[in-house]
């Protein structure tokens, strides 16, 4: 007999979170476990308006999902199968649950599961989002643990945020604009970007923009990746002429069944491949870094943004995540000595 208990979080961010969107000093994501012969698996929601979903949407798509999941043994496909249309985040933390599952049933964790060798482990980047100067400059600071930064753009300051950051490292810096720029704004930038020693650039013009990223990418001397414009693996073979690489995200793809076929058909396409997350807490952070072996960048600073994470799990060390060894996700409640 499967239980489902499911919790809505508040997280605070330790900074309001500016991006090209808007505003944000919270987050609210649900928590979900479901229990099965004595044992709990733990998943994370972390529904994005962006995407038309909020928690109340995602606590009554897990309900229906729990309600007709069957034999959770066949965890690989289970929660794709009795996913709800519209609702990934649910589906991602239903789909976590079911793995850490597993893995407590079998008592490994879930990268011995996959065969995931964890020694190739990518570093994770630091986000900055857009700010005053001297927030920015604070940011950095709070930022030394990490070899690579990741700086928001996509406004009227985007020279200043970056010069500012500049102006206090030589660390790689990789750019997000999260839709904010048109075609002739990216054109005007890319070369600049360049040559203040950026990496690459997400998502630099509004999804659904295909023949005008097909444009930028011949022109631009970085290269460039989708984020707003993916979602699942069957978004990947059209994109592949307008991107150089894909930015795949738990809560936009419904899990990490879902994810790790996302790997594999952006490399049958000769893609890079980012692994990123929205605003979480260490449980869905943590199920990422479980795969995030697999792909060329990581992105996984979600947990670190917040002031209070509920959970325990993957910890930084020299700019990498390391993960837990204890059976299944091998995430624990804070102040808890066990899973």
């Amino acid at each position: 007999m499967l239980q489902l208990r499911h919790h809505d979080y508040v997280l605070k961010l330790r900074h309001t979170f500016r991006l090209a969107r808007g505003d944000s000093d919270s987050r609210r994501v649900l928590m979900v476990e479901i229990e099965h012969d004595g044992l709990v698996g733990r998943g994370e929601a972390a529904p994005i308006a962006r995407y038309g979903q909020d928690a109340d949407s995602a606590a009554k798509a897990a309900e229906q999902m729990v309600a007709r999941l069957g034999d959770i043994r066949a965890f690989d496909e289970a929660a794709a199968r009795v996913a709800v249309a519209g609702e990934p985040a649910a589906e991602a933390a239903i789909d976590m649950a079911l793995r850490d599952l597993a893995g407590k049933r079998l008592g490994v964790p879930l990268y011995q599961l996959l065969g995931i060798d964890p020694s190739t482990m990518p570093v994770t980047s630091f986000t900055i989002g857009m700010d005053t100067p001297e927030i920015v400059e604070q940011k950095v600071r709070e930022a030394e643990a990490f070899a690579v930064l990741k700086v928001k753009m996509g406004s009227e300051d985007d020279a200043l945020v970056l010069e500012t950051v500049r102006s206090m490292t030589d660390r790689p810096v990789r750019v997000d604009a999260n839709e904010g720029w048109t075609l002739d704004d990216a054109l005007s930038r890319l070369e600049w970007l360049q040559e203040m020693g950026v990496e690459l650039v997400e998502q630099p013009l509004p999804a659904g923009q295909h023949a005008e990223m097909c444009e930028l990418k011949k022109r631009s001397p970085l290269p460039l990746f989708a984020d707003e414009s993916v979602a699942r693996a069957e978004d990947i073979p059209r994109l592949a002429e307008a991107f150089d690489g894909i930015n795949i995200k738990l809560m936009k793809c419904g899990g990490l069944g879902e994810a790790v076929r996302m790997i594999h058909v952006a490399r049958a396409h000769g893609m890079k491949i980012m692994l990123g997350c929205m605003v979480e807490s260490s449980m869905a952070i943590t199920a990422a870094a479980h795969i995030a072996p697999l792909v060329d960048f990581a992105d996984l600073d979600g947990n670190l943004l917040i002031s209070n994470d509920p959970f325990i799990g993957a910890e930084l060390r020299d700019g990498k995540l390391v993960l837990p060894t204890a059976p299944g996700l091998g995430v624990r409640p804070r102040g808890s000595q066990s899973s």
